[in-house]
C-alpha cells in the first residue's frame, strides 16, 4: 500500500507501527561514510577532493551601480581563510563547547565564519538578520556568547544591546568595516571591535616571539618556522640569562617557549621576591593563589578564575613578563607541578608542556591550553601520528597493566629517515616503523601522558633498589634555595649524594639573618649552609613521601652553573650525566667516604 516505506518494527500499545523508507530495507539506515563526524568533516573533505572548484561567488559592484560577474573563491582559498580565522577566534580565548553568534544576511563570510567555528568545534549560534535589538540581547545572554560576527549595517543594531549583553559579548568581528565611532562605543562597554581585515591578520602580525634557545636545537627552530609562516615577529635576547627577564619584559612578546631549568629560575625568583615582601602583601598574595588555584582545578578556564585577583595581584607579575603573555609553552625536560601550577596561576598566561625529538619532527605530544587537568602532562599525540607505550620488564614498568607504563614510541609520516651514515643506530630505535624514544611515559586517564623516567638514567643501589634520578632531581629542584641540582648513585652505594647550583640570592639571605659573611664561593663551603640546605632537601622528602633510600645524606654546592663549557649540559639545558660524572667524580668519592 505504502511503496516507499517498509516497516521496521509492529505496532505497539497507543503507536502504529514503525516505518523507514524502502530504499534502506535491506541495507539498513544510512550512516555517515567513514571519517565524515561532523560538519567540518564535510567541508575539510571537499577541500581535498577539489580544491580548485568555485565555492563561494558574489557580483561585485561595477562603477555605474550594476551588479558585474560572478567572482568566486575556490574551496583552497576558502579553506585558507577560514584557517586564518580559526587561528584569531582561538586567539581570542574562545575555546571548544564554548559559542560565537553570526548576525547579519547570507554572503561569503557568514559561511567562512560558520567553518572556522565548526574547524574549533565552537558552537555557531545564528540571529537572524531579521530580528531587532531585543531578540538579539536575549539569544546573546541565553548562549552566553562571547564572540560574535556581524554584516556591516547590523552593528549599530548589536551595539544597542552592549548595557546587557557585554556582561558575555567580548568581541565583535564586523564582515566590512568598523566607524572610529564604533570602536569608541564598543571600547566604553569593555568590549573590541575589529573590521574583517583586521581580524584576519591578528595572528599574523600581533604574535611576538623572545628567540634565545638555540636555533640548532628543534625546539626553537619549529616555532620560529611557525612565526615566519604566519608573517609574526621574532625578537633575540641578549645572550645571558641572568638578564632574560628583562628582554622578555621590553620585548612583550606573546609566546615564550622555554625549557624546565628557565622556567625554575623564573619560579624562584618570583617566590624570592614575595617571601621577601611585607606581611600584608604576603598573605594578600597567598589568598589570591589559593582561591584561582582551587578555581582552576575545578575546571573554571584561568581568565574566568580570579578576575579581581588577576588585576590586582597577578597583574604585576604579568607585566614584569611584558604584559601580552598568552602562552608559555615549556619542553625540552619535565616540567616539576609545583612550578608549572604556579606559573598558571599568577602569569594570567596558559602554561603547557610537550614533548618531541629532532627525529620526530619536534612536538609529538602538545597539552590542551587552558585545561587544568592536564598538569604534569605532555598532553595526548598531536594528530599526525600514532603512539604506543613499549613495557620495560628491568625497570618494573608494564604497558599492559591498569596503569599502563612503558616507553614511548611514536609512528607516522614525520619521523626522520634514520640517522646520516649510521645505518646501526637507526635500526636500535626504529623497530617495525616504531621509533623508540628511550623515555619512559605513563598514560594518565583522560589520555595524556606523562614522562616519568628515562630508561637510561636509572641506577641500581646496593641493596637492590632502583632509583628513577630525573623524578627525584624534578622533586628537589623545587626548592628556591636551588638554581640545579644532579643527584648520583650507584650500585656500590646504598644512599644518594648531590651536586647543587646553589640560588645566590637566597642563600645570601639566609647567610646575613644567621651572621654570616663571605662570597658565594665561600659560602659554598660553609658546613652551616650546607647542614640548611640539607635540613630542606629532607624536609621536601618527606612531604613528598619519598622512600628512605630516595633521600639525599649528603651534598656539595659548586658556585658555577652547570655550563656548555665545561660540556656539562645540553644545548637545551639537559644534563649531560657522563659528563657530570667525570667532572664531579673526586667529589663524589669525597662525599661517600665523608657521609660514612
Amino acid at each position: 500500500m505504502m511503496k516507499h516505506l517498509v516497516e521496521s518494527e509492529k505496532a505497539a500499545e497507543n503507536a502504529g507501527p514503525t516505518y523507514r523508507n524502502v530504499l534502506a530495507k535491506d541495507a539498513g539506515l544510512l550512516r555517515p561514510p567513514p571519517g565524515v563526524e561532523s560538519c567540518w568533516d564535510v567541508f575539510r573533505n571537499s577541500v581535498e577532493k577539489y580544491p580548485d572548484s568555485p565555492m563561494l561567488g558574489r557580483r561585485r559592484v561595477v562603477d555605474d551601480g550594476k551588479a558585474g560577474e560572478y567572482v568566486w573563491m575556490t574551496y583552497k582559498e576558502v579553506y585558507d581563510v577560514v584557517m586564518k580565522l580559526a587561528a584569531s577566534i582561538s586567539k581570542s580565548g574562545i575555546s571548544k563547547g564554548e559559542s560565537c553568534g553570526i548576525y547579519g544576511a547570507n554572503c561569503p563570510e557568514w559561511i567562512i565564519s560558520m567553518e572556522a567555528c565548526n574547524a574549533l568545534g565552537v558552537s555557531c549560534v545564528p540571529l537572524y538578520d531579521s530580528l531587532g535589538a531585543g531578540a538579539v540581547e536575549f539569544i546573546v545572554c541565553h548562549a552566553e556568547i562571547q564572540i560574535a560576527f556581524v554584516e556591516e549595517r547590523k552593528i549599530a543594531e548589536l551595539l544597542k544591546t552592549c548595557h546587557a549583553t557585554s556582561k558575555y559579548l567580548k568581541t565583535i568581528i564586523s564582515f566590512g568595516g568598523v566607524t572610529n565611532d564604533q570602536k569608541e562605543e564598543a571600547k566604553n562597554h569593555g568590549m573590541s571591535i575589529f573590521s574583517w581585515e583586521e581580524f584576519l591578520i591578528m595572528f599574523d602580525h600581533d604574535d611576538v616571539y623572545i628567540s634565545y634557545l638555540p636555533l640548532a636545537h628543534i625546539f626553537d627552530r619549529i616555532f620560529e618556522e611557525l612565526f615566519i609562516s604566519h608573517g609574526s615577529k621574532i625578537g633575540f635576547w641578549r645572550g645571558d640569562v641572568k638578564l632574560l627577564v628583562d628582554d622578555i619584559a621590553a620585548l612583550k612578546p606573546t609566546v615564550f617557549c622555554a625549557v624546565p631549568r628557565v622556567l625554575d629560575r623564573i619560579y624562584s625568583g618570583l617566590t624570592g621576591k614575595i617571601s621577601s615582601g611585607g606581611i600584608l602583601k604576603k598573605a594578600l598574595f597567598n589568598i589570591a593563589y589559593k582561591l584561582k588555584l582551587d578555581s582552576m582545578r575545578k575546571g573554571i578556564k584561568h581568565e574566568k578564575a580570579a578576575p579581581f585577583f588577576d588585576k590586582l595581584v597577578f597583574s604585576k607579575v604579568k607585566e614584569r613578563l611584558g604584559g601580552k603573555l598568552r602562552f608559555i609553552v615549556s619542553g625540552g625536560a619535565p616540567l616539576s607541578v609545583a612550578v608549572e601550577e604556579f606559573l598558571r596561576v599568577v602569569t594570567c598566561a596558559s602554561v603547557v608542556q610537550g614533548y618531541g625529538l629532532t627525529e620526530t619532527g619536534a612536538a609529538s605530544f602538545v597539552a590542551i591550553p587552558n585545561d587544568f587537568s592536564m598538569v604534569g602532562t605532555v598532553g595526548p599525540p598531536v594528530e599526525h601520528l600514532d603512539a604506543r607505550l613499549e613495557s620495560v620488564p628491568e625497570m618494573g614498568y608494564d604497558a599492559l597493566s591498569s596503569i599502563p607504563r612503558g616507553e614511548v614510541c611514536v609512528k607516522g609520516s614525520v619521523l626522520f629517515s634514520g640517522y646520516y651514515k649510521r645505518e646501526d643506530l637507526t635500526q636500535e630505535v626504529m623497530i617495525d616503523g616504531w621509533f623508540h624514544t628511550g623515555d619512559v611515559g605513563e598514560w594518565q586517564p583522560n589520555g595524556s601522558l606523562k614522562i616519568i623516567d628515562r630508561k637510561k638514567n636509572i641506577f641500581k643501589l646496593s641493596q637492590g633498589e632502583y632509583v628513577a634520578v630525573e623524578n627525584l632531581e624534578n622533586v628537589y629542584g623545587v626548592l628556591q634555595e636551588i638554581d640545579s641540582i644532579w643527584i648520583y648513585g650507584n650500585s656500590f652505594e646504598s644512599f644518594l649524594v648531590a651536586v647543587i647550583n646553589p640560588n645566590q640570592q637566597v642563600l645570601e639571605h639566609w647567610a646575613e639573618q644567621n651572621g654570616i659573611s663571605g662570597s658565594l664561593s665561600e659560602l659554598c663551603e660553609n658546613s652551616r649552609a650546607k647542614e640548611y640546605i640539607l635540613s630542606e632537601l629532607t624536609k621536601i622528602a618527606k612531604e613528598k613521601k619519598l622512600k628512605g633510600y630516595e633521600f639525599i645524606r649528603a651534598v656539595h654546592f659548586d658556585p658555577l652553573p652547570f655550563d656548555m663549557e665545561r660540556d656539562l649540559i645540553t644545548p637545551t639545558y639537559k644534563k649531560k650525566r657522563p659528563q657530570l660524572l667525570k667532572h664531579y667524580q673526586g667529589t663524589i668519592d669525597a662525599l661517600y667516604k665523608m657521609a660514612k
